[in-house]
């Protein structure tokens, strides 16, 4: 069986080369001269690979209606292959590092573009709702670019595949108007002839990368930088005209007098930097956040200097855990420092945990997911060997800077705080709904999402639905504003607590800051719902899985810059009053 499975790949494997060095990103592309054979290579399902016979691409050849090969599909064989066809299977092939891609249609703005990969089979046409067709011929677009007719570089590769039950391997269908499609019998063996057309067009690699018009991208971007001035002017203008005009009225106070009529944030000095319940989690998730947080930025400034290539799709993810494992001393330095400032002692397992807590749960899910992957199986499981791999970074690598990061933020000590913390708590009065924990948190958190619910799909498209996404400039832009935009959200809701004499900031101001995690998370669901067609539990359970995982580092990012910020803002603010 494994002889012939995945069908489609088997046989366009037969048109592989030798193999070269595998293309790294920011590498120049080889350089053919006419007749010169490229390169294509074939991502399948089994592991098999086979060796390479005389048909083989040629530069500037075009070839019409030739053979591949003929395979014998046994009936087994042929219900395994309509499954995966029924699946939305699709093939992928290399080109000299260079994605074959198939032009599709956007359902709701009508524009082109490219998907990675093509279909293994048709079944969305009526008359293969029952059985579906194979597709066995590939008429094939090899984009190149020259500069001095001599030298000539593969740029692009667009496929149509088509269902054509050729009448023999010497004798092929491929010029029929309506040639009868090819479907599999499932209670027979059949007889499968693969066939290729090949034409060599100049362009560039702007179809892959240039998807949609970038004004969409502009427009959001503006969009929200108009956001985030008008959230700076606003704090601004509360610090600098309430707050300061306040604070001259507070300092001006003759000690000697009763100063039971001040009202609001002056009333809770003695309460502001009281330690808050669970300091252990909050400094944990506050280090761990931090670490992502610095993770995200040196990836996207390495994406921004040309280190990352659309062509090698997991660059991305080896960069990012790369950096999340060097990042570890980073984590364990702010967690450590936020622990001591907020009253904790137990400085040994704030680093253990600091260390173990979130890589834990993020490799049990990580696991579980790919059970799933395994049980389906599915090319795209991550090998165990790799996932040891993994597990020795962190044991190696980045628990141990994560120590020694805790340590000098030991050795550095608590933060100073401006004013003392009286011995009796003050009593809380009732807050109004808006500043509730929840309702406080889906307000903030509406826009943060809004500056970047634009990136979001593009990202999500990205990830789950095989349109290539490269604009790395606009997602570290939307990156910033997010930072901002997040920042001044937390200190402007933790000002409204503070005038209602809501003193317990600490969680409320992380809480807060990540409010745009629960945006992300039930957009996804739109995503879900509107965009793609996920019809096995399999597909829906590993699309939750990583969904979750998107959210929650979304969370930790924004929850720990919310709480930073405010955390500096409040120092700030209190250190400008006389205190008796």
């Amino acid at each position: 069986m494994a002889a012939t499975l995945w069908a489609a790949a088997l046989a366009a494997s037969s048109l592989i080369t030798s193999a070269n060095a595998f293309y790294l990103p920011g590498t120049a592309p080889r350089d053919y001269h006419v007749n010169d054979r490229v390169p294509l290579y074939v991502n399948a399902l089994t592991p098999m690979v086979l060796s390479a016979d005389s048909k083989l691409f040629t530069m500037l050849k075009n070839e019409s209606c030739m053979p591949i090969c003929t395979a014998t599909v046994p009936a087994k064989d042929a219900k395994f292959i309509n499954d995966r066809i029924r699946e939305d299977y699709a093939i992928n092939w290399l080109v000299d590092g260079l994605p074959a891609a198939e032009m599709k249609e956007d359902e709701r703005t009508k524009e082109i573009f490219y998907d990675m990969g093509f279909n293994l089979g048709d079944d969305e046409r009526e008359e293969f709702k029952t059985n579906p067709a194979l597709h066995n011929h590939y008429d094939i677009v090899l984009n190149y670019h020259t500069r001095d007719n001599v030298n000539y570089r593969v740029v692009g590769v667009v496929v149509w595949p088509r269902s054509i039950a050729h009448s023999s391997a010497k004798t092929l269908d491929c010029a029929a108007k309506k040639p009868r499609p090819l479907v599999l019998a499932e209670d027979q063996e059949n007889s499968v002839t693969y066939s290729y057309t090949i034409h060599w067009e100049a362009t560039r690699w702007d179809n892959y990368l240039h998807i949609f018009d970038p004004k969409i991208h502009w427009f959001s971007l503006i969009n929200s930088l108009v956001i985030v001035i008008f959230l700076c002017v606003m704090v601004s203008m509360i610090l600098v005209r309430t707050v300061s005009r306040d604070i001259s009225r507070y300092n001006a106070i003759d000690l000697s007098e009763d100063v039971q009529e001040d009202f609001g944030w002056k009333l809770v000095h003695g309460e502001v930097f009281r330690s808050p319940r669970f300091p252990m989690v909050l400094s944990v998730l506050v280090g761990n956040g931090a670490q992502l947080c610095v993770m995200v930025g040196v990836t996207l400034i390495f994406a921004l200097l040309g280190f990352l290539s659309p062509s090698n799709r997991g660059a991305l993810a080896t960069m990012m855990i790369v950096f999340w494992t060097f990042f570890g001393s980073v984590g364990g330095y702010v967690s450590a420092r936020v622990y001591a400032s907020i009253g904790g002692t137990d400085h040994k397992q704030n680093t253990f945990l600091t260390a173990t807590i979130l890589p834990t749960f993020v490799f049990a899910v990580v696991f579980l997911l790919n059970l799933f992957l395994i049980g389906a199986d599915s090319s795209g499981a991550v090998p165990l060997g790799t996932m040891l791999a993994i597990v020795g970074l962190w044991f190696v690598i980045s628990a141990p800077l994560s120590a020694i990061g805790s340590f000098f933020g030991r050795k550095h000590g608590a933060v100073s705080h401006p004013v003392r913390v009286n011995q009796i708590p003050r009593q809380i009065p009732p807050a109004p709904r808006y500043l509730q924990p929840w309702s406080a948190s889906l307000l903030a958190g509406i826009l943060p999402f809004g500056a970047a619910f634009v990136e979001l799909y593009f990202v999500l498209s990205s990830l789950f639905a095989s349109r290539a996404y490269y604009a790395f400039g606009f997602i570290a832009l939307t990156a910033g504003v997010v930072l901002l935009t997040t920042a001044t959200v937390t200190i402007l809701f933790t000002y409204f607590m503070l005038c209602a004499e809501e003193y317990r900031w600490h969680w409320r101001a992380f809480m807060i800051g990540g409010g745009s995690a629960f945006w992300v998370l039930a957009y996804g669901v739109f995503y879900w719902l509107t965009r793609l067609s996920l019809d096995s539990f399999s597909s829906v359970v590993l699309y939750a899985g990583y969904l979750f995982l998107i959210a929650l580092f979304d969370f930790l990012i924004t929850g720990s810059i919310g709480f930073l910020a405010t955390y500096w803002s409040m120092r700030r603010l209190y250190s400008a009053i006389r205190i008796d």
